[in-house]
């Protein structure tokens, strides 16, 4: 299968030029106008060239962004007829790939994407007189502008900015300095070389509450590799779960349709009507086209329609940047209704083999077991040999039980294949 939950990610190797190749000739032989961007991995120039070249062998116009956020890649793609962003989001800097938009920032639907996979192979191959063209585009500038249009943050506030030495680098911190705030920034250079690993988990983050403390700061923002995401402490140092992000925002926007995954904590259902996807953010967006006014997982992926139907980080943490600055979040956080969580995780070679066997329609889709006082959701990783379990109960207890249930029956279903 090419395209994961998120895109299209593999390992550096010969065979993803060649693929990229092949990925941008099947873009510019059915789009005209293309943007491309990239993170800061070392292994981004190659690729977006190989990319470009396969769009210009197409004939199409390709405008470069450069390193940038994947959102503001997605942003930039509005006037034209898609965009493309090579990326392996947070996965390690051996990993790259490419993520493709629609001009509305959306991320290419199922039936897209299968296009794309049947349209690799076809011969489309242009003349020397049908050869496309490459340009230049200014989508940090673009980008910048559209979210500093929509958000006011209360002057000199100080805030600190953890990039990952991702693509957030080049937008997040000098954004919020020109909307009025004092940010402090960490991790902001595009060397290539993550400091930390890419996704921002609170295990990944354990400099960030002596740093808040030591800075005095209101509020912490961070991101992974490509900058959609992004996760937050409040001014306590306090690392906010995903799920209470997604409640804050919902109530901050006055937000009554919100489109969340499968995994996301039934806490949601008791602040807003609900519609849930299978888990990765371009589900989300794809529902967010139909229905909805706002939409996010507790990955760090927000998507605000208003804006674009991309996940974007770097709009997010400008709004969380107003919001602290006027709300009391720790209170806030505090009235917030809040369910236990658990999430584990097993390596599995064959996880997707696996799914099929529990009875599973898309391995990453899962199954969802659903009780009275919780819920557990199995799947396998869209990016990752992995199973992943979660589950959430009204009580410790009901949650234990419910991510035992789940690991039982994969246990149950690796010995039934073994025998």
């Amino acid at each position: 299968m090419l395209f994961g939950s998120s895109g299209i990610r593999r390992r550096y190797d010969e065979n993803l030029i060649r693929l990229a190749v092949k990925v941008g000739k099947a873009i510019g032989s059915k789009n005209g106008r293309v943007v491309i961007g990239r993170d800061t991995r070392t292994t981004g120039p190659l690729l977006s060239s190989a990319f470009c070249a396969g769009a210009c062998s197409a004939g199409a116009m390709v405008f470069d962004g450069g390193i940038a956020p994947t959102p503001s890649i997605a942003f930039a793609g509005r006037n034209t007829d898609a965009a493309c962003v090579v990326t392996a989001s947070h996965n390690p800097e051996p990993y790259n790939g490419m993520k493709l938009f629609n001009p509305d920032g959306s991320s290419y639907s199922a039936i897209q994407q299968k296009e794309i996979e049947e349209k690799i192979e076809d011969i489309l191959w242009g003349t020397w007189k049908n050869q496309g063209t490459i340009h230049s585009i200014p989508a940090i500038e673009l980008h910048r502008k559209a979210i500093a249009d929509k958000i006011h943050i209360k002057e000199n506030l100080k805030v600190l900015v953890d990039c990952g030495n991702g693509a957030g680098s080049v937008i997040t911190p000098h954004l919020l300095s020109g909307m009025g705030a004092k940010p402090i920034a960490v991790n902001a250079n595009v060397s290539g070389t993550f400091v930390r690993p890419s996704e921002p988990l609170p295990e990944h983050l354990t400099y960030i509450p002596p740093l808040v403390k030591k800075t005095g700061v209101e509020c912490a923002v961070i991101h992974d590799g490509d900058a959609d995401r992004m996760m937050a402490f409040d001014k306590n140092g306090a690392f906010i779960p995903g799920d209470i992000l997604l409640i804050l925002f919902t109530k901050y926007l006055g937000a009554k349709q919100v489109v969340t995954t499968y995994d996301a904590s039934m806490a949601i259902e008791e602040v807003a009507e609900v519609r849930r996807t299978p888990v990765g953010d371009a589900f989300v967006s794809e529902q967010l086209v139909r229905w909805g006014d706002f939409g996010g997982e507790p990955s760090g992926a927000w998507i605000f329609p208003q804006i674009s139907r991309c996940p974007d980080g770097p709009f997010a943490a400008a709004l969380f940047c107003e919001m602290a600055g006027e709300w009391d979040l720790p209170s806030e956080i505090a009235s917030i209704p809040s369910y236990p969580i658990m999430r584990t995780s097993l390596s599995l070679e064959n996880a997707q083999d696996m799914l099929y066997a529990l009875g599973a329609v898309n391995p990453t889709d899962g199954i969802r077991i659903e009780e009275e006082d919780g819920w557990c959701l199995v799947r396998a990783s869209g990016t990752e040999p992995k199973i992943r379990f979660t589950a959430e109960g009204k009580t410790a207890s009901v949650a234990k039980k419910l991510l035992e249930k789940g690991e039982e029956m994969v246990r149950i279903a690796r010995n039934e294949v073994k025998n």
